[in-house]
């Protein structure tokens, strides 16, 4: 399995030099030797080959199992969630963020996640610094089940400043052509199931950050006492990993779709799982918003609306399952940990221009 490859951002001129350029290889050696034992941590038993390769292997072999295998790809990354661990000194967890990010944008079909790279840009190699992102990053691939089969970290001087840094990941699963999930197995009648999410997860820190810091005034170090803790140690609680508990699910009962909730919030996430024709009304009493949703939308008097098309609002990813199959899937994640509630129902759309609706008030 190859670990994380230093690539140093190309110079330019004659006589030239890369430490003269800003960029410092053997930094970016010690990182790869940093981050190696981490690396032999996310691994699976189909991964070929050692480390320092320049790329992954991965024995297809074990897909002879599968009738009709179908490969599953997903890419992304933290966003600015990244800038709040720079100003913490905290970087692992940005790496846990990123596995989530990945593997539950691929179990949403119902794929198993096989492995992953990532790539991490910093404006100048700390070795300590990316093997904590790497660390993180494979800790979480423990976590999804999945092997980390390589990346790559360019410093890029010049570009970036010297403490600044992004990452993004990419991930391949595998799922039964005929066990594929998703909008075309919805029906009337199916019940909406939630899972609590972890906090904000990564998603809408450019709004977090702004209404907190720029509006609020807020700092990272400021103990909040509806956290328990600080600020900025609520802003970098790791996103929930819920591939293997999803994966669980399908095992032990009859699901229809997930819906991972990211980007746009609840209700345009779900949307993108309901076929034409049906509608899913969610009410918000069955939950409530953990407080920093409460702070965000108090500090920034951002209104409700805007809240839920940015933020998760507690609700980290969905399952829609027939109505029969609600109190094996509720005993499935109670028994793994996972607070989970029916939110929901599926029905016919009517008139309704919109495939979700959200009803009722916030419990409190």
């Amino acid at each position: 399995m190859p670990t994380d490859s230093f690539e140093p951002a190309q110079s330019a001129g004659a006589g030239a030099s890369y430490a003269a350029a800003g960029v410092d290889i053997e930094a970016g050696d010690r990182a790869v030797d940093l981050m190696k034992e981490w690396v032999k941590k996310a691994t699976r038993p189909e991964v070929v080959g050692g480390l320092g390769g320049f790329a992954g292997l991965f024995d297809a072999s074990a897909l002879k199992r599968y009738e009709r295998p179908l490969l599953a790809s997903a890419t992304d990354g933290v966003g600015t969630k990244v800038d709040i661990a720079r100003k913490m000194g905290v970087y692992d967890s940005i790496g846990h963020d990123l596995v989530g990010m990945v593997v539950d944008d691929l179990v949403v079909c119902g794929a198993e996640p096989l492995f992953m790279t990532d790539y991490i840009c910093v404006g100048k190699v700390f070795p300590e610094r990316v093997a904590a992102i790497v660390k993180g990053i494979a800790e979480g691939c423990v976590l999804a089940g999945c092997a980390l089969v390589g990346g790559e970290t360019a410093e890029h001087p010049g570009l970036l400043g010297v403490d600044e840094f992004d990452v993004a990941g990419a991930g391949t699963g595998v799922v039964e052509a005929d066990r594929v999930l998703g909008a075309d197995r919805i029906r009337t009648g199916d019940a909406v199931i939630s899972m609590a999410s972890s906090g904000l997860h990564s998603n809408g820190y450019s709004l977090v950050r702004h209404v907190l810091f720029d509006r609020a005034g807020l700092a990272l170090d400021q103990q909040i006492p509806e956290f328990g803790r600080t600020l900025g140690e609520e802003l970098l609680e790791p996103t929930k990993i819920y591939s293997l508990d999803c994966l669980a699910l399908t095992r032990t009962t009859e699901v229809h779709a997930f819906s991972h909730i990211t980007g746009g919030g609840l209700a345009n996430n779900l949307a993108r799982v309901i076929p034409d024709g049906l509608h899913a009304t969610v009410d918000r009493s069955t939950w409530t918003p953990g407080p920093v949703f409460d702070l965000v939308g108090s500090a920034g008097s951002v209104e409700r609306l805007e809240l839920e098309k940015t933020l998760n609002m507690g609700v980290g990813m969905i399952a829609v399952v027939p109505q029969e199959s609600v109190d094996v899937a509720l005993a499935t994640l109670a028994d793994r940990g996972v607070d989970a509630w029916v939110s929901g129902e599926i029905s016919e759309r009517g008139d309704r221009a919109d495939a979700v609706t959200l009803t009722g008030e916030y419990a409190s």
